[in-house]
């Protein structure tokens, strides 16, 4: 499962970096609208807004920005109306993509995101084409910078709060667990003190496709792209690439 992970790490590392903070806002209070609109605009009745207010949260959302994303939801205030979509597709060598949106136009979306992969090497399939290499997990990782413990004492820890796996490299220790068990390891953690680098249900690939350097720098400029569009939520892919690739890419 680690293979996953490194495309959420780096985002985690650029998000650190990155100045434009209103786009990556506009995103989240999409998500907490969204969120609200579906299931109620109060966190402690709906797992899923209170899982989007602490990802908000984490990104130093302010309080009143939030608070207005769940008023846009539940229709105290006035707002564009968010549908949830999501497009399947394929990117150089064959990677697959599941590309979770919201958006107020599918027609238009759909259209821009179709350029930008035809334009990266990559096209958008049918509905379906990709989703079965893919399982739903709850994802929690951990910086090592964070902790003091070690990786067999949170494995331990881990298993014993229901998780499933435990994986790890040098920066990160990674959990994945069941859907219906996700927020019962995430609390446990955090009742302990921990703090996530990233906490979210996620895609997890079954297989994966191992992409060499030229490759890989294809499929993040894609992935680069695909980020920065306003619609675009969460994107999942089956690559892998290799550990020394990986620094060779973010030395340069």
């Amino acid at each position: 499962m680690a293979g996953h992970s490194k495309w959420a790490n780096i985002k985690h590392k650029k998000q650190k970096e990155d100045k434009r903070r209103s786009k990556l806002f506009s995103k989240l209070s999409r998500r907490i609208a969204v969120a609200a609109r579906k299931g109620g605009g109060d966190p402690e009745f709906n797992p899923t807004l209170r899982m989007e207010i602490e990802r908000a949260k984490d990104n130093n959302m302010p309080n009143d920005n939030i608070e207005r994303a769940i008023k846009r939801g539940t229709g105290e205030l006035e707002g564009v109306k968010y549908e949830e979509v999501v497009y399947e597709g394929y990117g150089p060598s064959g990677v697959a993509l599941y590309i979770e949106l919201m958006t107020d136009n599918r027609n238009r979306t759909a259209s821009e995101i179709r350029r930008i992969l035809s334009d990266h090497g990559g096209n958008l399939g049918e509905d379906g084409c990709v989703e079965w290499l893919f399982e739903r997990k709850g994802f929690l990782s951990i910086d090592r910078q964070n902790t003091d413990l070690n990786e067999e004492e949170i494995m331990l820890e881990a298993i014993e709060l229901g998780a499933e796996d435990v994986s790890a490299d040098e920066d990160f220790i990674e959990i994945y667990t069941s859907p219906s068990d996700f927020e019962d390891v995430k609390q446990g953690f955090q009742k302990q003190g921990f703090e996530f680098t990233t906490s979210k249900l996620t895609m997890m690939p079954q297989n994966s496709v191992e992409l060499n350097g030229s490759e890989a720098k294809k499929i993040l400029r894609l992935l680069d792209k695909l980020e920065d569009h306003d619609d675009v939520q969460e994107i999942y892919s089956n690559f892998d690439i290799p550990d020394h690739i990986m620094v060779d890419i973010e030395a340069n």
